[in-house]
């Protein structure tokens, strides 16, 4: 799986050179103006203490607390050993690695935690950064970071209070106001979609909990309706079309609205009305293990965080009908696939979408079966870069070539970012209905401008959800497709364009090659058996493919199945199909989690 030196091409050197320079610019100017009003608020002696603190809502890991207690600093997928607990002179290996542990979000998993030693240990780092950043230093003095800080110090107030002196407390409480008062005079500065809503949820939260506060409350509800109505779209959906930022901002107006609420007040009409529209979106999006499909640089999300974000919401509409963000969806029986059936996602939107146009995921029961690689952003920028090529995805690849190309890397607000350019123009999907199935037929014009091939993919899954059968063709469509292939061809001296068809297979999947080379089981935890054959002029084998995922320190091994050959033809069709074994029983008690046996009550 490694991102081709054609995926990257875009702009010349010094065009690129050009645009980094002023981004350079832009994220230093918005770092300044940062500097400058935090220094200005930090200087405010506001009136502190607690008007009303909300309920805390945040889901922390018990098992990250426990992490952190012994000293284990994971975070953006390095670890850190500060066994002495100073925690704020930890190496910072990445900006990323220092925009979580300024966040705060890890005082979720102290709290999750509970005992002594986590609550002293929280105190201990909070009243640190008061000393050492509380002036309006560091990284920690921007936007998102800050709403995100300041939801987390409010939520666990209580946790990190506890057992204080009266000047630990005073500092508590005046650090709050004085980021609050930065909140309300920088938050337009965060970039649309996520950090806004962050930021925005904040600076509420605050102004509701905190005294004197109460100004900034009604310009951040209006400031949030806002963004509600011009970032999500009538269909629940997000520019960005990664299913776990929109249970991000999904939580966050959850909490935002909750908030509001409980101090007597309404939320705006546009703002109660996203909600109304995630949650179908988010109903569709959901496998049927309860994760979100992983796509556009999304994981599964935190564990119950989907579940309780929906119940939360009080929202009661079913799983959306038709396209949920660009996606399809089939379910019958324990089975369910989700494809990425729309263009990706375009502009400043892109920094983190994926060339995966009509890959799918594939969940039976409780085990995930097919998946994607996944977002590699937490291993580096070479793991970031393969992640987002074509052949991380469960789809067809054409000649170790992307479905979209990555542009010239772009350093904003001291990252780096590369944006998809030369995306497909053309995505079309039609929904099925057979007797015996329900379908799907979609198809992209990614690889026309380089070889004149469309690629055409069908799925059926029969309604007992025992069979998932497909067909990818790789056709030249009309005589100018046709003449460029002609010309591709020739360029490979007639010995055909090499494809790929892949399927990477989840790290729990026991798989083998099975009859003779011609098929592969598969085998679940949960005990069921599934097979995989295929029809067509290619050869079978099974490799080694990756599972990128957050909160761990390095990729998880597992295997993926790829159907490889070479078109020759203007129309090269491949069927494949993934059924259950016939003594696989049409219903099972998947009694096992995470490899740990559950006694049945």
């Amino acid at each position: 799986m490694v991102v081709s030196k054609t995926d990257l091409k875009g702009s010349t050197p010094s065009e690129a050179t050009s645009v980094s320079q002023n981004e350079t610019w832009a994220g230093r100017n918005a770092r300044l103006l940062n500097w400058w009003h935090a220094h200005r608020a930090v200087r405010a002696r506001p009136a502190t203490g607690f008007v009303s603190q909300p309920e805390p809502r945040t889901i922390g890991s018990f098992a990250r607390g426990k992490q952190l207690v012994a000293g284990n600093l994971l975070f953006a997928g390095h670890l850190i050993q500060q066994p002495d607990g100073a925690f704020w002179n930890a190496e910072i290996p990445t900006n990323a690695f220092a925009g979580e542990m300024h966040g705060f979000a890890w005082l979720d998993d102290l709290a999750a935690l509970g005992d002594r030693e986590a609550r002293l240990l929280g105190q201990k780092w909070l009243i640190e950064w008061v000393a050492k950043y509380g002036k309006g230093k560091g990284p920690g003095w921007n936007p998102d970071l800050t709403g995100r800080r300041l939801i987390r110090w409010i939520n666990h107030a209580l946790f990190v209070l506890n057992g204080q002196n009266a000047d630990e407390t005073l500092a508590f409480y005046r650090s709050l106001a004085q980021q609050t008062i930065f909140l309300s005079r920088r938050w337009q500065a965060a970039s649309p979609g996520l950090p806004r809503f962050e930021a925005l949820t904040g600076l509420i939260y605050a102004g509701l909990s905190l005294t004197g506060m109460e100004t900034h409350v009604q310009p951040a509800m209006r400031a949030l309706a806002r963004e509600c109505a011009e970032q999500i779209d009538a269909e629940g959906g997000i520019p960005t079309r990664n299913p776990e930022e929109l249970l991000e901002v999904f939580t966050l107006l959850n909490w935002a609205a909750s908030a509001i609420s409980e101090a007597g007040k309404m939320a705006a009409g546009e703002h109660l009305a996203a909600i109304e529209r995630i949650a179908p979106t988010l109903r569709a999006l959901r496998h049927s293990d309860g994760g979100l499909a992983r796509f556009h640089g999304g994981g599964r999300g935190i564990e119950g965080r989907l579940d309780h974000a929906l119940a939360s919401s009080g929202v009661r509409a079913a799983a959306m009908v038709g396209l949920a963000m660009g996606y399809a969806r089939l379910s019958s029986g324990r089975t369910n696939v989700i494809m990425d059936a729309s263009k990706p996602p375009q502009g400043k939107a892109s920094a983190n979408a994926h060339a995966s146009t009509l890959a799918v995921e594939v969940t039976s029961g409780r085990r995930p079966l097919v998946v994607n690689c996944g977002s590699g952003a937490y291993f580096g920028e070479e793991w970031r870069k393969a992640g987002r090529a074509t052949p991380s995805h469960s789809v067809a690849g054409i000649d170790g070539l992307s479905s979209s190309r990555l542009g010239p890397a772009r350093k904003i607000s001291g990252a780096e970012q590369s944006f998809l350019v030369e995306p497909p123009r053309e995505v079309r999907l039609q929904k099925l209905a057979e007797k015996d199935s329900t379908g799907l037929v979609g198809s992209h014009d990614g690889y026309v401008p380089s070889h004149g091939i469309t690629h055409i993919r069908r799925i059926d899954l029969h309604h007992d959800g025992r069979e998932l059968s497909g067909e990818d063709t790789l056709a030249a469509v009309n005589e100018a497709a046709q003449a460029r292939f002609s010309k591709a061809l020739d360029q490979k001296k007639l010995q055909g364009v090499p494809f790929s068809i892949r399927f990477h297979l989840h790290p729990d999947v026991d798989a083998a090659l099975d009859l003779g080379g011609t098929a592969v089981s598969l085998a679940l935890k949960s005990g069921e058996i599934w097979i995989f054959r295929y029809e067509g002029p290619a050869s079978l084998t099974l490799e080694p493919s990756v599972y990128l995922e957050k909160n761990r320190l390095k990729p998880r091994a597992t295997k993926q199945v790829v159907l490889s050959g070479a078109a020759i033809d203007y129309a090269t069709r491949i069927r494949w199909s993934l059924a259950k074994a016939q003594d696989t029983p049409s219903a099972i008690r998947d009694l096992e989690i995470d490899g740990n046996a559950v006694i049945p009550i």
